[in-house]
């Protein structure tokens, strides 16, 4: 299917049968009750509470007795381990442990059980308790009240000695966030306890809020409150020390009720109100390293024939609202409707409805993203069961207890580039394939292989040039920063084809106001995202209008036999030699194609001057990145264009038993050399009208006649 979701820890897998042969150890030591079959009666209770920043699981069962167990599974290792017994029949709201394992924060409520005493304090509903596990000694009640209470441990970058202060967050049914500075010491060797257990510095983090998400991954804290009515998004970033900043606020046109109250990757959420719940839009935001920060947010449903769901690019300073069309008027929506991270791509789905992979880089054209509704293969295969994007690639099945790694299926994706029939699905998955950047040189081969026998299947686009601009982008976009704003990434500008199954409407937004001033990181990428919204108007993306014009102009002075700065046109040749050596060092197998084998200095010219406009291009929009690294990025790309073009020719000369040196003009041509001429002049024309360089060629000969059919395009050019 199109999303491949690698299985990185199960419930039933990894932690099921550790339990039964723990129980079988204990009854075989006489300390047991009733056997491995006493935990087989109660797997149903086994379930996942919480996944921290370093991958490690925390879960929680029930003996026969109604005892809460708790334990971790070690994502590094691979091991299970035991962490405290409550031996009361209570149910868990939150837990969390620190990264030493030496605390562990939990909240829990009165089992929902008819005649069963109250276990907890008088008059509270939910008790909050911090325990002291290295080794189990003391308990410490933190809250007990009669609202809900979350819990979580921050887990900050820092060296892997343990840490003299850890701090905890507790989050509150009744909307507020307040944060526990808890001070530990060791004792007796390696005993480690509470240093100041009666009287723990807190402090209000945030208040009012009706949503909340939390990024174990990145300790960031996304959570809005209703300012007159209106949602501010707000973001707390938290460090390594016990310091934390408000990052950004920025207003959202999205309907919120004050009633409600919403947590997103806070834990298993089964105890928040699910009637308060359902008067909630589903609603997250996602980041990823370039700097991108988009808010996803759906509606409650309100018809059976269609959905509306937003998409607000505040890295981009835009939204888009699509409202698709169900596939299946006759299969009522019994899911909701899911968002996942995807890298450079975010999902949505409805199972058993539609599939949209959403461009987040480059959401501009709604071609550059795939959309498939109806009876489809793919829609037919994406998990039915709901999942949650914890952070990244992770996501979580509560339900099953699964954990994942979602990615896209680049094999699956480039089987259905090569059985699609509409022009905006290729593009789109064209663009999709690429940007997997698994084995480019295996990938790229399959793609010109499609292109071959697709050369006149697209209508919309030219499929020859989106893989040359396309490709050349993505060998390059990962190496620095805002190479999206510089580089062309589609040989489109617009695209006004309707996309069967879709509508959208696209509108600015506000941006975030950043409220801090010094930058690292992700923030860095985002303020520099931001404030290329606000000034860098039109865009900033290279095109070859200079080259085209300096090169007309160096030919036409050459044969009116004017000459340019002897310097001058040396400096623009060298150019041209330094991306062939380029290119061939990077290329040691022998070419079929007779190419790079004479003197062309036509295309040399048009190959320096791309050089040197595109590398003067840069040094005059890229910031802090040295000169060196910039002239060898513009070889790189240049140099890649020319290889794409490479490649498609001799993909196209080995499919047809071509001689390396033999085009036959002087008779008849064969279908073969008919089939590797028609390839050519379809490159030609889609790099005239981009204006791109050709790798230089000689002549080709058939025994003593000499056939003026060459690769290079100066004559054609003029």
């Amino acid at each position: 299917m199109a999303l491949r979701l690698v299985s990185d820890f199960d419930l039933g897998k990894d932690v099921l049968p550790w339990l039964r042969a723990q129980r079988a150890a204990l009854v075989a030591a006489g300390a047991g009750g009733g056997g491995p079959g006493v935990l087989e009666n109660n797997y149903e209770s086994l379930r996942v509470l919480n996944v921290e920043r370093n991958g490690n699981i925390i879960y929680t069962y029930k003996d026969d007795k109604g005892n809460v167990f708790f334990g971790l599974y070690d994502y590094q290792t691979k091991q299970n381990e035991h962490l405290y017994t409550f031996e009361k029949d209570l149910q868990v709201v939150s837990c969390s442990v620190n990264r030493e394992r030496t605390l562990l924060a939990t909240s829990l409520v009165q089992a929902a059980k008819e005649g069963r005493r109250n276990e907890l304090q008088p008059g509270s509903r939910c008790l909050t308790l911090l325990v002291e596990i290295h080794p189990i000694n003391n308990v410490k009640v933190l809250k007990a009240v009669d609202s809900y209470i979350w819990v979580q441990f921050l887990y900050p970058h820092v060296e892997s000695h343990p840490l003299p202060e850890n701090h905890l967050l507790l989050i509150s049914e009744e909307k507020y966030i307040e944060q526990l500075h808890i001070q530990v010491t060791r004792e007796d060797g390696n005993r480690v306890v509470i240093k100041n257990s009666g009287h723990l510095p807190r402090e209000r983090v945030a208040e009012d809020f009706v949503w909340a998400q939390w990024d174990m991954s990145e300790q960031r804290l996304y959570y809005i409150d209703l300012k007159k009515s209106k949602s501010v998004l707000k973001c707390i970033q938290f460090y390594a020390d016990e310091h934390f900043s408000l990052m950004f606020e920025a207003p959202l046109d999205v309907s919120l009720s004050d009633s409600g109250f919403k947590l997103v990757n806070f834990g298993y959420d089964d105890l928040q109100d699910q009637e308060k719940l359902s008067k909630h839009p589903t609603l997250c935001v996602f980041t990823n390293h370039t700097g991108s920060l988009c808010v996803c947010y759906c509606p409650n449903f309100d018809s059976w024939e269609q959905i509306t769901y937003s998409v607000l690019y505040f890295h981009k300073g835009h939204s888009k609202t699509f409202t698709a069309t169900l596939g299946r008027v006759d299969s009522r929506v019994t899911k909701g409707i899911t968002f996942l991270s995807l890298d450079y791509y975010v999902a949505v789905y409805l199972p058993g409805h539609f599939f949209h992979l959403l461009n987040i880089q480059h959401p501009d054209l709604i071609c550059h993203s795939l959309f498939l509704t109806g009876n489809s293969e793919v829609i037919d295969m994406l998990p039915h069961s709901p999942l949650q994007s914890l952070s990244g690639p992770l996501v979580l099945d509560w339900c099953s207890g699964k954990l994942y790694r979602a990615l896209l299926n680049q094999s699956y994706l480039l089987e259905f580039l090569w059985n699609t029939r509409l022009d905006c699905e290729k593009l789109a998955l064209l663009h999709c394939v690429l940007s997997c950047g698994r084995d480019p040189r295996r990938l790229e081969a399959k793609i010109i292989q499609w292109i071959s026998e697709n050369i006149s299947a697209c209508h919309s686009f030219d499929l020859i040039q989106e893989f040359i601009i396309a490709s050349s982008y993505w060998s390059i976009y990962p190496e620095t920063s805002n190479m999206d704003k510089l580089l062309p990434y589609s040989s489109l500008l617009t695209w006004d084809t309707e996309i069967p199954g879709i509508t959208l409407v696209t509108e600015e937004i506000p941006l975030p106001l950043m409220k801090v001033h010094s930058f690292k990181g992700y923030w860095e990428k985002l303020n520099s995202n931001l404030e290329y919204v606000k000034y860098s108007k039109p865009h900033l993306h290279y095109n070859n209008s200079v080259v085209r014009r300096e090169w007309h102009s160096l030919i036409s002075e050459e044969k009116k036999g004017k000459r340019r700065s002897t310097v001058y046109v040396r400096n623009i040749l060298d150019n041209a030699i330094k991306v062939i050596s380029n290119l061939e060092a990077r290329n040691l197998e022998p070419r079929l194609t007779p190419l790079f084998q004479e003197e062309d200095n036509h295309q040399r010219l048009l190959m320096g001057l791309m050089v040197s406009e595109l590398k003067d291009h840069l040094l005059r929009h890229l910031q802090g990145v040295e000169k060196k690294k910039i002239e060898q990025l513009v070889l790189d790309y240049v140099s890649k264009l020319l290889d794409l073009i490479c490649q498609i020719l001799e993909a196209s000369w080995r499919k047809h038993n071509l001689h390396p040196w033999v085009l036959h003009f002087n008779r008849r041509a064969s279908a073969a050399e008919f089939a590797v001429f028609h390839i050519m002049t379809r490159i030609l024309e889609a790099t005239n009208s981009l204006f791109l360089p050709l790798p230089p060629a000689p002549e080709f000969y058939d025994g003593q006649v000499i056939i003026q059919c060459r690769i290079s395009a100066s004559e054609l050019l003029h």
